[in-house]
């Protein structure tokens, strides 16, 4: 049986949220802790905001904090960060501090997040496995596990170029170029817009779009 559930999705400080109703079966409700989370608006962080850090620029690197403590004071990417806490691979990632853990995480803006043409724990149009994301729990889980986790960059610094060279925790291949003085993550070619925090095990990119995940 359907239940309807309300997820609230908080947008930027200056647009008012917005609540949308989907429809999922009862099991989400249990399993999939993420679409009853409401996100409220955080204070911001005690470091420079991804408006005022330019990809281009150095910024402080606050070794003493992880990813994991800066994400959620990000607002513009709380939607994606809200995710993350729903899939145990990435979160023991993202708390663990530097060396081999060390992580260049990439988190879509709310906006990007919103635009998507179906949820990260839905099944694409052309899915053949013969489960349904919307009657299996399992099969959902497993879905935004995929989504999230090809947003994980398994290394950090990242150097420019290196194509080949790097993987997501997915396993997907990525690398990143410089165009016109900006950074854009390949193969999806998404734009960075900012990074939003440089701590002891990694960065935070925050992005005009996803990386495929499909």
């Amino acid at each position: 049986m359907q239940v309807k559930v309300l997820v609230y999705l908080t947008c930027l400080a200056h647009i008012s949220c917005a609540a949308t109703a989907i429809e999922i079966p009862s099991f989400g409700v249990k399993r999939l802790p993420f679409l009853n989370r409401q996100s409220h608006p955080q204070s911001p962080m005690n470091m420079p905001s991804s408006n005022g850090d330019s990809v281009s620029g150095g910024g402080p690197v606050h070794g003493d904090l992880t990813i994991s403590d800066v994400l959620p004071k990000e607002r513009r990417i709380n939607i994606f960060a809200s995710l993350t806490r729903d899939v145990a691979s990435v979160t023991a990632r993202l708390e663990l501090a530097g060396g081999d853990a060390n992580t260049t995480l990439l988190a879509p803006l709310n906006s990007a997040m919103q635009a998507l043409p179906r949820k990260p724990w839905e099944d694409p149009p052309d899915d053949t496995s013969g489960i349904s994301a919307a009657r299996n729990e399992d099969k959902a889980a497993e879905n935004l596990r995929r989504f999230v986790e090809a947003h994980v960059v398994a290394v950090s610094p990242w150097r420019e170029g290196r194509k080949g060279k790097t993987r997501t925790m997915g396993g997907g291949e990525v690398w990143w170029e410089t165009r016109d003085g900006k950074r854009v993550v390949m193969p999806s070619e998404v734009e960075v817009d900012a990074v939003a925090g440089r701590v002891g095990n990694g960065e935070v990119w925050v992005l005009r779009g996803v990386v495929n995940y499909v």
